[in-house]
């Protein structure tokens, strides 16, 4: 975070060579999926001026953090303090960009966070390539023609997606999932997951990355727990904590439960580990539920939901039957999905238990999971990503990518 947040830009900057591309991401897999374009820009133009609004991966892979936004993002409807932090982020922005002369804009996710962003982006001047294709065909498909107001191009991580968006005027080029563009490391996965717990039930928990989800899932997730553990004396628990503010919180909620189980473990940003070492899994739906069929884990995926009026509130946009990404890529249920979820941790405990006493059903998952994604493991969305800002730059193609 700069030393000034109101004044981010007023840092030196490196000089800058080429076209000024800006990111803007809100939440931990923006710095994830955001991180490896910015790679591979950089390594094709390592001094191409590349800023962010985002998170640590993104600095990491090259880019000139502006400001930290990823660590307290919200899902749903922010509260009145959220939104006018993000006015003043979106004030900060705007005096940036006027200092700066922006030639591509690449939003990643995070749509509500994002779109007044390309207003302005659009406003000053940028082409706009969004990195991630929002939800619209999910639900709320109106917004597609906001969405086209704002978009030059849409990069989209499933092929489908292409389909439903240029059929709505929306240019649109499938780059495949960001998740899938680096191979496994499956000796260094295993070394971290060497000093995990040891068990033959390994339970793996993944409640979320933002504070609005901790406190809503991580009580469910850890009553879940507790019960079947009563069950299965021998069972044993590792939870994924995005960052270590996501521990603290992890921490406070089994404070106020009772306690930390001693035979549960928190591990900080070792998602693909967590993932490795476990047996089955326990996930609050979205994008990590990616990450776990990426290694075929069976999985039980939920998202609670306190009110069930505004559910059906929210229904009558809905335009999908499923809701987990693995089954909605299917087209059928090939995980038990809870979602939404009302009440307690009983339906959970129920399927978790199923799935632990009966190998063929995880092994039929673990198939469904294998099928699934097999074809989404060969393509290269860093380099076709890279490929489409580059275009929209107006940068030489690929310039130092070896022949």
């Amino acid at each position: 975070m700069p030393e000034d947040p109101a004044q981010p830009f007023e840092r030196p900057v490196p000089p800058q060579v080429g076209p000024v591309l800006l990111f803007t991401a809100f939440e931990p897999s923006g710095d994830d999926h955001a991180s490896i374009v910015i790679a591979e820009l950089k390594r094709r133009h390592p001094d191409l001026p590349v800023f962010a609004w985002g998170g640590p991966k993104m600095s990491a892979a090259g880019a000139t953090l502006v400001e930290r936004t990823i660590d307290s993002a919200v899902i749903g409807v922010p509260g009145l303090k959220k939104i006018r932090e993000h006015l003043k982020v979106m004030a900060r922005i705007d005096r940036w960009m006027k200092k700066h002369q922006v030639a591509v804009h690449i939003p990643v996710d995070s749509p509500g966070a994002n779109d007044p962003i390309c207003d302005i982006s659009r406003r000053r001047g940028a082409r706009v390539v969004h990195l991630v294709a929002p939800q619209v065909w999910a639900w709320g498909r109106w917004r597609a023609r906001k969405l086209r107001r704002r978009t030059d191009l849409l990069l989209c991580l499933f092929d489908f997606e292409v389909r439903f968006f240029e059929r709505r005027g929306i240019p649109a080029r499938y780059i495949g999932h960001p998740f899938f563009d680096v191979p496994l490391d499956l000796q260094s996965l295993d070394e971290q997951a060497a000093h995990f717990p040891r068990g033959p039930i390994r339970l793996a928990m993944f409640p979320g990355s933002r504070p609005d989800e901790l406190s809503k899932h991580f009580p469910l997730t850890l009553e879940t727990y507790r019960l079947l553990k009563a069950r299965y004396a021998d069972l044993v628990g590792v939870v994924a904590a995005a960052h270590p503010e996501a521990e603290r919180v992890l921490r406070d909620i089994a404070a106020r439960q009772g306690g930390w189980p001693d035979s549960v473990r928190i591990v900080t940003g070792q998602t693909n580990a967590v993932v490795r070492w476990c047996d089955l899994a326990l996930v609050k739906s979205g994008t990590i539920t990616l990450q776990v069929a990426r290694q075929a884990k069976p999985m039980v995926v939920f998202y609670r939901k306190a009110n069930p009026l505004l559910y059906l509130l929210i229904k009558t946009v809905l335009a999908t039957k499923h809701f987990s990404l693995p089954n909605i890529l299917a087209r059928r249920e090939i995980i038990p999905e809870f979602v939404p979820h009302f009440g307690g941790p009983d339906r959970l405990v129920r399927e978790l238990d199923r799935l632990i006493a009966s190998p063929e059903a995880m092994e039929q998952q673990r198939n469904d999971l294998r099928q699934l994604l097999a074809p989404m493991l060969t393509g290269k969305p860093a380099l076709r990503a890279a490929d489409a800002i580059e275009e929209f730059a107006g940068l030489s193609p690929r310039a130092t990518t070896p022949i």
